[in-house]
């Protein structure tokens, strides 16, 4: 049977211990990824001791708190706080989920937070997305058709082929769903993944627009499209509730009955 061991600068080692100050009695253990790319040292999970009583609803709320009052050097992305950016999606308590709208109360005990499993870590709870984000690109998302300037204005839709597009144009491409398919871990390379795929079947269902063929020879391969194995991990962790999932499958069954 093979060994596999990480090596000895990647091992996650135990950080620094922040008792609370405060004297509040209503405290919560939070478990935090740490990494600085400039310091040369292992990845470390400091822990924090948070006065929840002053403190907001969410994990978000927590970061805020030990990064203002505790650790200011502790670093993570965050934007709009209201679950529509997508900017503060990390892995908390073993989910990838968005620490703007998920909520401390709904886990009981020690809270454990990390960056985005299997990305490379830029520092602390940051993720590098820029694999993600060229995926994306490569899928050509913005309207393709004949019409002039002037027809472009607008363009009329009906309302069933509007409806078509639900659940597909809600998604916000924070990679929850990406980095929880283990597919994507092993073949991210040139496996799209979930969250460009379900980017690019919202497009194809688009009947407005006038590439349909063409877009779906772009995905139309064994490793872009047919790494999936519908796992399920994708849908069961959209923050959005999405369905990444049918996406892929509705694609491939067009590309079966084309």
């Amino acid at each position: 049977m093979a060994e596999f061991s990480l090596p000895n600068n990647s091992k996650i080692v135990k950080g620094e211990y922040f008792k609370d100050k405060t004297g509040s009695t209503n405290l919560k253990k939070v478990n935090v990824y740490r990494w600085n790319p400039d310091d040369g040292k292992n990845p470390r999970i400091d822990t924090f001791e948070v006065d929840m009583d002053n403190c907001g609803p969410k994990v978000l709320d927590i970061l805020f708190k030990i990064k203002n009052e505790i650790d200011s050097s502790l670093t993570f992305r965050r934007s709009c706080a209201h679950g529509v950016c997508g900017s503060c999606a990390m892995n908390v308590d073993g989910i990838n989920t968005l620490s703007c709208i998920k909520s401390h109360s709904d886990i009981k005990g020690e809270l454990n937070i990390y960056p985005l499993p299997h990305l490379k870590v830029i520092k602390d709870l940051i993720g590098d997305l820029s694999n993600l984000y060229k995926q994306y690109e490569s899928i050509q998302p913005w309207l393709k058709t004949s019409k002039t300037e002037t027809e472009k204005q607008e363009i009329l839709q009906s309302q069933k082929d509007r409806s078509k597009l639900d659940g597909y144009y809600e998604c916000i491409l924070c990679a929850c769903c990406s980095t929880s398919c283990p597919s994507y871990w092993w073949n991210g390379d040139k496996y799209l993944g979930p969250a460009v795929l379900l980017q690019a079947y919202r497009w194809i269902s688009d009947s407005r627009d006038e590439e349909k063929k063409e877009r779906l020879k772009k995905v139309a391969d064994e490793l872009k499209l047919y790494r999936c194995h519908t796992i399920m991990n994708c849908t069961n962790s959209c923050p959005k509730g999405l369905n990444p999932a049918k996406a892929i499958g509705s694609i491939k069954k067009m590309l079966a009955t084309s």
